[in-house]
């Protein structure tokens, strides 16, 4: 029997694999990969059709040194990101009043684990995180309404963990598994 389209994990875009590239010829200018190290993982990045087989061959890099932190502050209004854009280590976002919108469906994670730190006052806030994401909330505290959450059914293994963390006044954080 064939499987259904939700069931296959997603296919990475060409600019995570070019990300993926970068890093690979960053480690090797760095003198932390052998050419032949360079030559093998450059192999897997370049056949890698998921985000798991990208994060393997990326695997035992050192750490970037810039941008793995990166805050997101606005004392009213939106706070919107969503399309491709490269997601830090450690995100921070804080806001008085106002909503947040982050979509990491399209973006690239470089690092298995994510931390997303809300410092928000009021407002609501929705996280859009990849099929293949494990969410961690333990570390979120919610003083008017609980968390919106449905962990997958039948998890993607492979994926990158998002762990959130923070505080929230009055607002509810909506997170979901994006459909593709």
């Amino acid at each position: 029997m064939t499987a259904l389209p939700e069931d296959q994990p997603p296919v990475i875009s060409e600019d995570d694999r070019d990300t993926a590239v970068q890093r690979l010829q960053q480690a090797y200018t760095e003198g932390h990969l052998s050419h032949e190290d360079l030559d093998e993982r450059l192999q897997q990045v370049l056949t890698a059709t998921t985000h798991s087989e990208l994060v393997s061959a990326l695997a035992s890099l050192p750490e970037e040194k810039a941008g793995t932190t990166s805050t997101i502050a606005a004392a009213g209004g939106r706070i919107k990101r969503r399309g491709a854009w490269r997601v830090p280590r450690t995100l921070k976002v804080a806001s008085a009043f106002g909503s947040v919108h982050l979509d990491l469906s399209r973006a690239v994670i470089e690092h298995p684990v994510v931390d997303i730190e809300l410092q928000l006052g009021s407002g609501r806030a929705k996280i859009t995180v990849p099929r293949d994401a494990i969410v961690d909330l333990d570390a979120l505290h919610t003083g008017w309404k609980d968390t919106l959450y449905k962990p997958q059914r039948r998890p993607i293994p492979g994926g990158p963990r998002i762990l959130i963390s923070g505080s929230m006044g009055f607002g509810r954080l909506k997170i979901r598994h994006a459909r593709r």
